[in-house]
């Protein structure tokens, strides 16, 4: 009897995947040393993505993504392997990372008064600043570009913000007390969503270890 057409799709999707993704892509044809090093890879660009969180961009996502995909098409057993377990506790704390971000900004330019205008000039600002920042702090190895970004993404932050209100006309003095707010809220908000971003990175790491 000949096969129906969906069992052909189905056989044809099997031959598909066994030569382009799943099989190989599970790490039999690589044997230890292949798995150790996509192992490594995946915590290598774990860090890549914690240190985009100092540009404004969802690096702690970004990290979760990786280590579901990782879990997903990865090893099922050994040392390498990540479990649901380790995923969920990355999809957790990068929510914490944006739960403080967020609350950080409440408290401090929206909290202090300032228009949607401003709000986003804050943001637009708080990139160009962390990303200068991150260049300018590069002859510090290591801690000079994080804390730069930091730095520099708060002024950013605290210059749109003054900009925005002054441009809607209000009085330099209430542009400076929002402009402050900002800087603070955006300051607090990168240092507690970097926090749950590294935990994220510890959490790869063990995966891969343990």
């Amino acid at each position: 009897m000949a096969p129906t057409w969906t069992e052909s799709i189905g056989d044809t999707f099997t031959d598909w995947t066994s030569w382009i993704g799943f099989d190989w892509i599970g790490f039999d044809w690589l044997g230890p040393t292949g798995t150790v090093l996509l192992a490594t890879v995946l915590v290598v660009l774990c860090v890549v993505a914690w240190g985009l969180n100092l540009i404004s961009l969802p690096g702690n996502w970004m990290a979760v993504a990786l280590l579901a995909l990782f879990a997903w098409l990865g090893p099922e057993s050994g040392r390498a392997a990540i479990g649901p377990v380790a995923v969920g506790a990355a999809f957790v704390f990068a929510l914490i990372g944006e739960i403080v971000e967020f609350a950080a900004g409440a408290m401090g330019a929206q909290k202090a008064g300032a228009s949607r205008r401003s709000t986003l000039f804050a943001m637009i600002g708080s990139m160009i600043g962390a990303i200068g920042g991150a260049i300018i702090g590069v002859p510090v190895p290591l801690i000079g570009p994080v804390l730069a970004a930091i730095l520099f993404g708060g002024m950013g932050a605290m210059v749109g913000a003054m900009y925005g209100e002054w441009s809607d006309g209000r009085a330099w003095k209430e542009s400076w007390s929002i402009g402050h707010a900002a800087f603070w809220g955006r300051t607090f908000g990168t240092l507690g969503k970097f926090a749950a971003g590294l935990v994220i990175v510890l959490i790869a790491i063990g995966g891969v270890l343990i």
